[in-house]
């Protein structure tokens, strides 16, 4: 098991968000959490990247529990966030961001091969390294916190609301790369999105969290499939 949840407790002040909530990621996998908006999809990604600390439980990551380790820390073990808002850095080239992507590593060989590859992926990037990133659509700036993530060499992906405030053009295409990454580079990916239908189409397995608790989880068919995720999310 790559990713293994057990038990957190997650609280804002006397405001319990994440309530006993377990799961688990399997290598090579895709798996989807959904839920509505206040549900508590970001706290749980926020608590295991480390920027928010559980009360309780372990978060395994990869045979290690990360779940007392700085956030900081967190990434040298191969778990990298792509966060809701993109949060690219805006002063920046296209190129010095997907640079910001490999700071911990210096296997210069290994970065130009890797930067090759999100090129591959992410071809409006290549066109346009040496513009500010503030100066990018929402689509490419999405795409830019992709391929940035990509440089540090995931071997779990997290990915905060991908389609968020994306035209239905980029929503299509930000799917058919998360897949791509997914299949041809061998990286696993947990991602939230309030975007149930797609999402479900392209995960292996989800889960379905509502008011900080998990209430359905299976097969990304069998969720699709159930009725009430069909009534509240797939209408």
């Amino acid at each position: 098991m790559l990713l293994e949840i057990k038990d957190i407790n997650v609280y804002y002040g006397v405001i319990h968000a994440i309530k006993d909530v377990s799961f688990d990621v399997k290598e090579g996998e895709i798996v989807a959490l959904i839920g509505s908006n206040g549900a508590g999809k970001t706290s749980i990604m926020h608590t295991i990247s480390g920027l928010l600390k559980s009360k309780t439980g372990s978060i395994n990551f990869n045979g290690t529990d990360i779940a007392h380790l700085p956030a900081y820390k967190i990434p040298k073990n191969g778990l990298i966030q792509v966060p809701e808002g993109r949060h690219v850095f805006t002063e920046m080239t296209v190129m010095e961001n997907l640079e910001m992507g490999a700071y911990l590593r210096n296997d210069k060989e290994e970065i130009a091969k890797d930067l090759e590859t999100v090129f591959k992926r992410f071809p409006r990037l290549k066109e346009r390294t040496t513009q500010l990133a503030g100066t990018l659509s929402g689509g490419e700036q999405q795409m830019l916190a992709m391929g940035r993530a990509m440089m540090a060499r995931p071997k779990l992906l997290l990915l905060d609301e991908p389609s968020m405030g994306l035209s239905p053009i980029y929503v299509n295409e930000i799917f058919d790369i998360i897949q791509t990454i997914n299949k041809e580079d061998g990286v696993t990916i947990l991602v939230v999105e309030q975007n149930a239908n797609k999402v479900l189409q392209i995960a292996d397995r989800a889960y379905v969290l509502e008011t900080g608790s998990i209430t359905i989880s299976g097969s990304a068919q069998d969720v699709k499939n159930d009725p009430r995720v069909q009534e509240a999310y797939l209408g």
